[in-house]
């Protein structure tokens, strides 16, 4: 992918013939150094055992496209919050559609679970959450997208490697060029696979020699089942559940790096069910996920929810496929969510700034809450007597300022 600049300078140049003028220099040059690398790419797939005809004519006419690189330059101003998240996205609306969703396509569902042990509502969650049951799958061309982004200095061998992926799926026939769409970046389909997980795990369940996750809901689902089963998916457990914690809890054990027990977290830690019931004897570990700081709600979470963290590493995003399909089975809402206030990368990183400069090693500032920042930040809140959570809120901000 070429560029900002050469984007301006491609840009510059389709104006220059739509007037009539000599296209700048820099645009020639923008265009030139795009045919070069696309000679390249192309003799690349050849080689690979891609035929010359699929190369050709997926990437005839291919030229960057410039949203993709807006999108891919693009930053959000503020953290994603797990109230104002989960409200997005689990809605009464959208659960009850999965619920006629599931009952609709029952018999499928459980063909699909005889076969790879995912369960029914687990597979309509994901479907919900990826593309809206199928209604928003993305609209750029996968090729041109990913084209784009692989001839960027940024990121350019995954792209590349993607787009080989994506060419040989043309290759095999599954999808044509001009039906292959999906997002920006790439994600294609109803379930938004990329296309080495395409190549990886998709199926063809249906029986008509295709892999086709754009529209065949056999192919759909049991692609999805045969994805979460390999990566380690357990189909006689859940995914997790909302947990009470005691008053005096130690929020330094509440990671994805600790798991326990379940009879060591009720019994050791005190912990038990929402309803205030002791949790279950079975002999399973379990972390605890605090998403919104130790005034939130917090779960248990099991061994399907890291295989949740494999399609998608948000722990956010993990949550909200455990909850839909919970509340698909019938489950209800969360009791209650916090009022959380968004808080901007700009302060973030001045909170990393902080804690570096207060001797707790955050890392270099860079806005983003990883680990190693929320250990900082634990280590931090102890020192001052608070529960040690290691989640950013305005106060704590406001504390390291006056300190």
């Amino acid at each position: 992918m070429p560029s900002l600049r050469s984007c301006i300078g491609a840009f510059a140049l389709g104006l220059a013939a739509t007037l009539g003028s000599a296209a700048p220099l820099s645009a020639q040059h923008s265009d030139v150094e795009f045919d070069r690398w696309l000679g390249a790419l192309k003799q690349e797939a050849i080689s690979k055992g891609i035929r010359a005809e699929t190369v050709e004519s997926a990437l005839a006419g291919v030229t960057p496209i410039a949203r993709v690189l807006e999108k891919d330059r693009s930053q959000r101003e503020f953290t994603l919050t797990f109230t104002r998240y989960l409200r997005n996205s689990v809605t009464d609306t959208r659960v009850e559609r999965a619920r006629r969703l599931l009952e609709e396509h029952r018999v499928l569902l459980e063909r699909v679970e005889a076969k790879y042990g995912v369960q029914p509502r687990f597979l309509v969650s994901f479907w919900g959450l990826e593309s809206n049951f199928g209604e928003y799958t993305g609209g750029f061309p996968v090729i041109g997208a990913l084209a784009t982004l692989a001839q960027d200095s940024r990121r350019s061998a995954f792209f590349r490697s993607e787009l080989l992926n994506a060419l040989q799926i043309l290759d095999e026939g599954h999808i044509s060029v001009e039906r292959m769409s999906g997002s920006w970046a790439g994600a294609m389909g109803q379930l938004q696979f990329i296309p080495s997980t395409f190549v990886n795990f998709a199926v063809d369940f249906d029986g008509d020699g295709k892999r086709d996750i754009w529209n065949s809901l056999p192919d759909i689902f049991a692609s999805a089942a045969n994805y979460l089963s390999q990566e380690g998916w357990r189909g006689d457990e859940t995914w997790g559940r909302e947990v009470k914690l005691p008053p005096q809890f130690d929020h330094s054990q509440a990671s994805l790096g600790i798991a326990k027990p379940l009879r060591e977290w009720s019994e050791t830690y005190g912990i038990r069910k929402n309803d205030g019931g002791r949790l279950p004897t079975a002999d399973l570990e379990a972390s605890i996920i605090l998403p919104s700081g130790h005034r939130g709600p917090a779960f248990l979470a099991y061994k399907n929810y890291r295989t949740i963290l494999i399609w998608n590493r948000s722990i956010l995003y993990a949550l909200a496929v455990g909850h839909l399909a919970d509340r698909i089975a019938g489950g209800a809402a969360l009791a209650s969510l916090p009022d959380e206030q968004p808080i901007s990368l700009q302060a973030i990183e001045e909170m990393q700034a902080l804690l570096n400069a207060k001797g707790f090693d955050a890392g270099e500032p860079d806005g983003l809450v990883g680990r190693q920042t929320r250990a900082a930040l634990s280590a931090y809140q102890r020192s001052i007597g608070e529960p040690a959570d290691g989640y950013p809120t305005l106060e704590l901000i406001e504390k390291l300022r006056a300190q």
